[in-house]
């Protein structure tokens, strides 16, 4: 894989994206002696709370100028200002000013969950392409549970994959009621393309969460976060059990890039004809939370 290109939903353009650590991605992924590290220890919960650690002295500061500078990001968006942040990883799951990601307004759309690359399929079980040719989802495996996974086989999946470079605040596709979190423990493999090229079995066994938001038009909805290299911790800021509205913030990643993953019942929404299009040909789009990718069926 020379370079992962995506289609940008906001210049309307096919582009190539920038990998925060790819040389260390492609040394672990790619490499024989980097694939016995990355089973070694890089794979290991150890080795991101240690590079979390890092991410959370003072001395972590100076990475944050640089940092928004070479991937332009703008920080007339950030709820600080940049030089407020105590640490590199306080400046990475920064808040935004809520006039940043504005939330569409059609009560019958559901709206990307993330900023970040994504990838939709009109039924989970249908899915044979996913970064590669002949990859597809093992829902048992990803849901820990063959009857939930026999449930949702047949309806819709969005994939949402978050860069380095991403906010990161994860929020609800749609207005409901979730129920508490459910963890499932595991290693934690990076989910960059340069990784799920090589084994989309990850994200079953990374590190994830689950929650169930019960909704009034769309059925029953499962939200999850999946944790990797150097994002051992998932966030939950939400209020189990209580009413949330469309676009309410559901939680953080720390440090590292990292997927959420909505898995839908059978015909409860239809997908955007585009994003759905560009995702059979495993090609991302990129696009904001707020921002609508479905409407209620």
């Amino acid at each position: 894989m020379a370079h992962i290109h995506y289609y940008n939903s906001l210049t309307e353009a096919t582009e190539i994206e920038h990998v925060y650590g790819e040389g260390f991605l492609r040394f672990a992924y790619e490499n024989p002696i980097g694939r016995a590290a990355l089973h070694a220890f890089i794979k290991r919960p150890f080795f991101s709370h240690w590079y979390g650690r890092r991410m959370n002295k003072p001395a972590s500061r100076q990475r944050i100028a640089p940092f928004i500078e070479k991937y332009q990001l703008d920080s007339a968006d950030f709820a600080d200002a940049p030089d407020t942040y105590a640490s590199f990883n306080e400046f990475f799951y920064r808040k935004l000013k809520p006039t940043a990601r504005p939330i569409h307004s059609d009560p019958a759309s559901l709206i990307f969950p993330a900023d970040g690359r994504h990838l939709a399929f009109p039924r989970a079980s249908a899915i044979d392409s996913v970064f590669v040719k002949g990859q597809s989802f093992d829902l048992e495996k990803l849901l820990g549970c063959p009857t939930l996974a026999s449930r949702y086989e047949h309806g819709a999946l969005l994939l949402s994959r978050l860069c380095p470079v991403d906010y990161h605040r994860f929020h609800f596709p749609a207005a409901g009621t979730p129920s508490s979190t459910t963890l499932i423990n595991g290693p934690l493999f990076s989910v960059s393309p340069i990784a799920l090229a090589k084994n989309l079995s990850y994200f079953w066994q990374n590190k994830r969460t689950i929650t169930r938001l019960a909704t009034a038009h769309c059925g029953t909805i499962l939200l999850l976060e999946i944790g990797a290299t150097c994002v051992g911790s998932i966030h939950q800021t939400y209020l189990p059990d209580s009413r949330i509205e469309k676009g309410s913030e559901k939680g953080y990643f720390a440090f590292g890039g990292s997927s959420t993953i909505l898995l839908f019942e059978p015909d409860a929404i239809t997908l955007d004809p585009a994003l759905a299009a560009r995702s059979s040909h495993c090609l991302e789009t990129y696009a904001r939370i707020g921002m609508p990718f479905a409407y209620i069926a």
